[in-house]
């Protein structure tokens, strides 16, 4: 080999080992100087990559005004489909109301009274092994009265037992003492709830031969004027024993607030017919 070139070589290596071992120690020995270039240098970058970052910037933000608009075309269109089908509901629903009307008259129809809500918390639970009932917060001061109907979001609860001045015992339709003239089924037959202070009252005197079948809704029939018609109660569960039982509608556990149902004198005034 050439002495030259080893020799070159030799001395190419020492300097590259000398520059690390010297960078080595300047990193080592001069922090505050390599601080002072690396901030030098990044107040020198950030103008450069913010002026780069700037385009990138608007076409993101373009790109979610575009998707943004195509998101709320969707939804006018939704929009307007649903208008239009509202508006021939609307149109079904007068014509219904004409139709309804004109029976009204031809039947001389007398409707239901008008019906008065008044809300009201449950702030006890008496219920016991014998007895079903719970105590809420409003009574005679708001229009309570004994007798009335109980109902919360799910549907009905009871009805009121006793009544105060500020307060109102309702009796559930689980206590052993309550009686609810219901309908089951979609072929309404009639029948009674009958409670027996279990979580699932039962199903007495049902109208037909045929059985009901699970899954059944249970509603009010009004039958007797205690309850008004329509009102959901619970839902066919089973039959153990030749008994129907019913799981109702209305969470147990979770009966915080209720709303009674009263009755005004006055009855309404539409399609009254004297």
């Amino acid at each position: 080999m050439n002495p030259i070139k080893a020799l070159a070589r030799r001395l190419a290596f020492l300097a590259f080992l000398g520059a690390a071992v010297g960078l080595m120690l300047i990193g080592k020995l001069e922090t505050v100087l390599v601080e002072e270039v690396r901030a030098t240098v990044t107040d020198v970058a950030a103008p450069v990559l913010d002026l780069i970052s700037q385009p990138v910037s608007v076409f993101a933000h373009y790109a979610r005004g575009l998707h943004r608009l195509a998101e709320l075309k969707a939804e006018n269109e939704r929009l307007r489909a649903e208008n239009e089908r509202l508006r021939r509901w609307q149109l079904h629903a007068h014509r219904l109301d004409s139709e309804i009307e004109a029976l009204r008259q031809l039947l001389r129809f007398k409707p239901e009274p008008a019906v008065t809500m008044v809300s009201a918390r449950v702030i006890a639970d008496t219920g016991s092994a014998f007895v079903r009932t719970v105590l809420i917060n409003a009574g005679t001061r708001e229009g309570v009265a004994a007798g009335q109907t109980v109902i919360n979001g799910q549907g009905l609860v009871g009805r009121v037992a006793q009544v105060a001045s500020r307060s109102a015992r309702v009796l559930l339709i689980t206590d052993l003492k309550s009686k609810v003239p219901v309908i089951v089924g979609e072929r309404r037959r009639r029948a009674i709830l009958a409670g027996d202070n279990s979580d699932l009252p039962r199903l007495e005197h049902v109208d037909g031969e045929a059985p009901v079948a699970n899954g059944d809704l249970v509603l009010t029939s009004g039958h007797g004027g205690v309850f008004p018609p329509g009102i959901p109660v619970g839902r066919v569960t089973g039959a153990k024993g030749g008994v129907v039982r019913v799981r109702a509608l209305a969470d147990w556990d979770q009966l915080e607030f209720v709303r009674v149902v009263g009755r005004q004198e006055e009855p309404f005034a539409t399609g009254m017919l004297e």
